[in-house]
Parts: structure tokens; C-alpha cells; sequence
């Protein structure tokens, strides 16, 4: 039996902005909870928002976190955050660091996503097409919840763009700044009140003819559209996430030729050349247990 990622405190997978466990046999975190298992960790994905701001997910995060370790006996636990899952994750480690041992980010907009920026432009606050925008983005959020068997959590479409913005995250950072870079491109500290910090993410590389099996793909095109509104970090994004911005305590990587969607085993498979992104979470959670987390 492998045994080569049994970390001494279990997984917690935590995801991003209208995520979900799973909806049938699909799963957020595609094959990822299966390929940790399968090397001896011990994983869960908490019940959490699929829209709202980072600290409302935080504290559901929290109270999950805490009745976990009621249930299994463990002390602490790691967590793992794609995009907003990542704040999420950032926060319950600033309230709780004592039982939290490590906190990763994958693709997470800790200096903001620019795509939010852009987004927050285009609707002009009390304005008619922020409103409907909010009414259908809350609704959505509300509908794969509930397809996804949790339909009493709360919904906040608009409160979770605005934690997603540039301003938003600036302001998040001030009140939480554990493993964040002190220079634009920088590694963050990778331990802070005990609590172990790691980061990697992808970007869009090549053309569009160079992508095969991409071409056929609409979610990948669509975030190469997305990528085209980066201004700070117009080569470097996975369409959704600036490179530097994802940087946060001990960087593995922070350029996997990948897209937002890649970094959790979604759908556009074409671009990933030798990547897989199922390995990344297992090579990690041997990272975890070679530090004794």
C-alpha cells in the first residue's frame, strides 16, 4: 500500500468562487481527492459558500475545521485553496493558527485579480446591470449549491467580487498578511505563528494554434479572452489570476503551463504537455509529510 503522502494532519481541499464538492459524479477538485487517497492521505472538501466574501467562507470554513477535529481527533489540519478558496483558506489561518498547520494556494489571487477589476468597472454600483447581475450570479450560486446537496448556505454574489478586486484583496491584506511577499514577484515567509505557507499556480502559454486539443475547448478560450484584459500582468495569467499575484509564502511554482481550470483537473487538458495536475497534489502532500504536516 502507498503510503508516500499519509501527512501526520489530514487535507482539507477548499474551493474558489462558485465552486462545490461535487454535483453527481463530477467533482470541483476533479480526481484530486481520489489520487491523495490512493497515496494515504486523509482528505476532505468542506461545505462552503459558492459565492460570498472571504471572510463569511472563512468562518464556515472555521466551524468545519473545527468539528472535523472533533470527529477525527487531529489537532490541526492543512488546507489547500484554489483561487478565493486560498483567501479563505488565508483567513482561517490569521483567526486560528493553532490549528491550522499550512496553508497552500493554488492559482489564488492574493493581490487581487484584474479580471474582478475589470468586472467591478463595467457595473456601476446601484445601477440596473449590477443589479441583474447580481440577482442571476447569486441565483447561480444558489442553484449548484443546491444541486450539490447544500441549498442552506448563503449566497453573496456581489460581496464575493468585491473581495476579489484588486481594492478587495488590498484591504483583506491589511487585516491578514501571514506568507504574503513584501516585492511584487517575491516569496512570502514561509512560516508565520506556526503556520507553513506554500503557493504555486500556471499561466496561458503560446498561441492559440498551439494549443491541439485546446482549440475544441470553450472554457480555455474563454479564458484566454479573459487573460486579454490584464494590463499589470497581460502575458503571464491563467485567465483569471495574475502570475505574481498568486505569489504567497514558499513559491514552488508559479508558471506550470496551465489555466485556471488546469490547476484543479478541469476540462483543458490539450495545454498541459507534462503537467499533471493530480501529481502536483500528491508531490505536494509529501512535501507536507517530510515537514512532519
Amino acid at each position: 500500500m502507498d503510503d508516500s503522502a499519509n501527512t501526520q494532519y489530514p487535507i482539507l481541499l477548499v474551493h474558489g468562487l462558485f465552486g462545490f464538492d461535487r454535483i453527481g459524479s463530477h467533482h470541483y477538485f476533479n480526481g484530486i481527492k481520489q489520487a491523495l487517497t490512493e497515496c494515504g492521505a486523509s482528505v476532505f472538501v468542506p461545505i462552503i459558500s459558492a459565492a460570498n466574501g472571504n471572510e463569511a467562507r472563512g468562518d464556515q470554513l472555521l466551524e468545519q475545521i473545527h468539528g472535523l477535529r472533533r470527529q477525527t481527533g487531529a489537532p490541526r489540519v492543512n488546507l489547500i485553496g484554489h483561487s478565493q478558496g486560498a483567501l479563505t483558506a488565508r483567513y482561517a489561518a490569521a483567526i486560528a493558527p493553532e490549528v491550522i498547520a499550512s496553508v497552500t494556494s493554488v492559482s489564488g489571487p492574493n493581490q487581487g485579480s484584474e479580471l474582478a477589476d475589470r468586472l467591478r468597472l463595467a457595473l456601476i454600483p446601484g445601477r440596473l446591470p449590477e443589479t441583474v447581475a447580481a440577482a442571476l450570479t447569486t441565483a447561480l450560486s444558489a442553484f449548484l449549491s443546491a444541486l450539490s446537496g447544500h441549498p442552506q448556505l448563503p449566497q453573496h454574489a456581489l460581496n464575493a467580487l468585491n473581495a476579489l478586486t484588486t481594492e478587495g484583496v488590498a484591504a483583506f491584506n491589511l487585516k491578514y498578511p501571514q506568507g504574503l511577499p513584501t516585492t511584487w514577484g517575491g516569496m512570502g515567509p514561509g512560516q508565520v505563528n506556526d503556520v507553513f505557507y506554500y503557493s504555486w499556480s500556471g499561466i496561458i502559454k503560446g498561441s492559440r494554434l498551439t494549443e491541439s486539443l485546446n482549440l475544441l475547448d470553450p472554457l480555455h478560450n474563454a479564458l484566454r479572452v479573459f487573460g486579454s484584459f490584464f494590463t499589470r500582468e497581460t502575458r503571464e495569467n491563467d485567465g483569471m489570476v495574475g502570475r505574481f499575484s498568486s505569489h504567497l509564502g514558499q513559491v514552488i511554482r508559479s508558471d506550470y503551463p496551465m489555466d485556471h481550470l488546469d490547476t484543479i483537473n478541469q476540462v483543458a487538458r490539450g495545454s498541459r504537455r507534462n503537467i499533471d495536475p493530480m501529481q502536483l497534489y500528491v508531490e505536494h502532500a509529501r512535501r507536507l509529510k517530510q515537514a512532519d504536516l
